[in-house]
């Protein structure tokens, strides 16, 4: 993740097929393998939670200047956030939407729904659109 082309993700769990990302279905432990391929993975809050109601405001904000320092390090191409609400609350963006967001220095961010199964409203077959267009953007630019 060291070079300018890197991605960084910030989600939660890595048993999703990045859209294209991966060649194959990777599990967490396999996260270190990321780093192969330009990618990388972190989270906004250090803690497991079965959903973002567990934490309180200040550790998303706290995870976000945590995030900001990461990325300064890093210098990554693009940044994907899982998780709209962790977003509107860690970035005060209270209507943050799905997709290309405000740049974090001179890396893009996009923002993804959580792919957390307690996320009802958004069920894999669209996560994975949305997975698809983020992909898009990230071999457009």
């Amino acid at each position: 993740m060291s070079e300018m082309g890197s991605t960084v993700y910030t989600v939660p769990r890595v048993g999703r097929d990045l859209a294209g990302f991966t060649t194959r279905l990777l599990t967490p432990h396999e996260s270190h393998e990321l780093l192969g391929l330009g990618c990388g993975i972190t989270s906004l809050v250090r803690r497991a939670t079965a959903t973002v109601r567990e934490v309180a405001p200040p550790e998303l904000v706290a995870g976000r200047r945590r995030l900001v320092r990461v990325v300064r390090s890093y210098r990554p191409r693009w940044v994907a956030i899982f998780g709209v609400g962790a977003y509107r609350t860690a970035f005060s963006r209270l209507n943050a939407r799905v997709g290309q967001q405000d740049a974090l220095g001179n890396s893009s961010v996009w923002l993804l729904p959580s792919p957390s199964g307690a996320n009802g409203s958004y069920p894999l077959v669209d996560l994975t659109r949305e997975l698809r267009a983020f992909y898009s953007a990230v071999n457009q630019s």
